[in-house]
């Protein structure tokens, strides 16, 4: 991936949905400081994330980390951890994977196909 001039980090591009209040932002964002070096490889102006809960802190919440990136398709992680924590580190976790398996998938296939190509001239002869 090219060079990024503004890379997007967690603090720019994080936002609170249903459930949390502008005040809880700063310690959102520092749950999901670890997503910082994956996001730079995108643009800030590109790059948006919400967070939302649902009945927060009753037995059936439900959290929900969504990810809008141009050119790719959204990506929403959820979770039903009973504990907030818990609950924030499932998805900032299955996001991460997420933008890996995003990533994986955009790769040209030559340089796939170049990676697991075997030069003819590493092969021994055989000897008949």
């Amino acid at each position: 991936m090219s060079a990024v001039t503004d890379p997007a980090t967690v603090a720019q591009c994080l936002r609170a949905g249903a459930g949390f209040s502008q005040g809880d932002l700063n310690w959102l964002a520092e749950q999901f400081v670890t997503l910082d070096s994956r996001l730079a490889g995108f643009h800030a102006d590109s790059t948006e994330l919400e967070v939302s809960v649902k009945d927060r802190a009753a037995r059936g919440q439900k959290v929900t980390l969504e990810c809008w990136i141009a050119g790719r398709e959204k990506i929403v992680t959820t979770s039903t951890e009973e504990d907030l924590h818990a609950a924030l580190n499932d998805v900032r976790d299955d996001l991460r994977r997420k933008l890996n398996d995003a990533k994986t998938k955009q790769e040209p296939r030559h340089n796939r196909h170049l990676r697991e190509h075997v030069e003819p001239s590493e092969l021994e002869p055989v000897e008949q």
